[in-house]
């Protein structure tokens, strides 16, 4: 098996992406803890870089401008090693975003059934696109969820089985 400093660049960075509430934040920083890397959450990052909360980016400057910010920083932030980044739900919409990403970092996208996502969101109205259909969204988006190589179920699991699940993807996908 490769050791770590034997990996490419592609293995020193892991992207969790996939759909709001599917556990990319929480999962995304155990994967960290337990690899002795940092975490990164793009949200939180776009934030610190806009010195706006993402409802007002949206509210003040509108979608284009806020994904046009969030690839910048998803860039930014992939060119980090040893980093565990969880993106924002629709980071990987973008095909730019996406290419930039499967070229230089292992990408988990973690799934889950609509009704979990439901049930871990259903006190978190903050998110601006919560406010609409996003069963629709949900739809709309899931062929691109689709296609990235490495997928995760969370419905059902303990955030523990997910990481050893992701840490399992990392090694098998390094050797």
């Amino acid at each position: 098996m490769a050791t770590q400093n034997d990996r490419d660049a592609s293995q020193r960075t892991i992207v969790l992406t996939g759909f709001m509430g599917t556990g990319k934040s929480t999962i995304g920083r155990a994967v960290a803890e337990r690899l002795g890397w940092r975490f990164a959450d793009s949200d939180e990052a776009i934030v610190a870089r806009a010195g706006l909360s993402i409802a007002q980016i949206f509210e003040q400057w509108g979608e284009p401008e806020f994904r046009q910010l969030e690839r910048e920083v998803v860039q930014a932030l992939i060119d980090d090693d040893e980093v565990v980044i969880a993106t924002g739900g629709g980071s990987l919409i973008d095909e730019r975003t996406r290419t930039y990403a499967l070229a230089h970092a292992l990408v988990i996208c973690l799934m889950a059934a609509p009704d979990a996502i439901e049930a871990r969101l259903a006190d978190d109205m903050d998110r601006p696109l919560l406010r609409g259909d996003w069963r629709a969204l949900l739809e709309r988006r899931r062929p691109i969820y689709e296609s990235i190589p490495y997928q995760i179920d969370t419905t059902g699991k303990q955030p523990e089985q997910i990481v050893e699940e992701v840490l399992r993807t990392w090694r098998n996908a390094s050797t």
